[in-house]
């Protein structure tokens, strides 16, 4: 099951941080389908939020065809959800998590791990190296 984190140092509202968090575990394949969300007063006892920002989030994917709420029991992943982990994906996990240590050890802390990567992945998102190879 999904355990869900909030970061107040995002800017990223609540319940949209609580819909990224599944795209994300599904697109990794933590979450898989069958798989049951947190019941909204497991994720407000935890998370000290309204109930009403998880029913957005759950309704928001539910929208996108994710999940399905099934009255009295939860939210499931539906069975329909063809999002996984892709081929590779281990190793360039391993490969981004060593890269990682070696930020660290060279006096890199988090915020500029993430501010480092997004740059990256702009900089490739405006020249792929597809289009620039000869």
């Amino acid at each position: 099951m999904i355990e869900f984190r909030l970061d107040s140092r995002t800017g990223v509202t609540t319940y949209l941080q609580l819909v990224q968090q599944v795209r994300h575990a599904l697109r990794l394949g933590h979450l898989r389908p069958g798989d049951q969300l947190p019941t909204v007063r497991e994720v407000v006892a935890k998370l000290a939020i309204n109930p009403n920002t998880v029913l957005k989030a759950y309704r928001d994917l539910e929208r996108e065809g994710l999940v399905a709420g099934r009255p009295g029991t939860g939210t499931f992943v539906r069975e329909n959800v063809q999002i996984g982990p892709r081929a590779g994906q281990a190793a360039l996990r391993s490969g981004l998590s060593r890269w990682m240590q070696r930020a660290r050890e060279a006096g890199l802390d988090e915020t500029d791990l993430r501010a480092l990567f997004e740059e990256a992945v702009r900089q490739d998102a405006e020249y792929p190296a597809a289009e620039a190879a000869p």
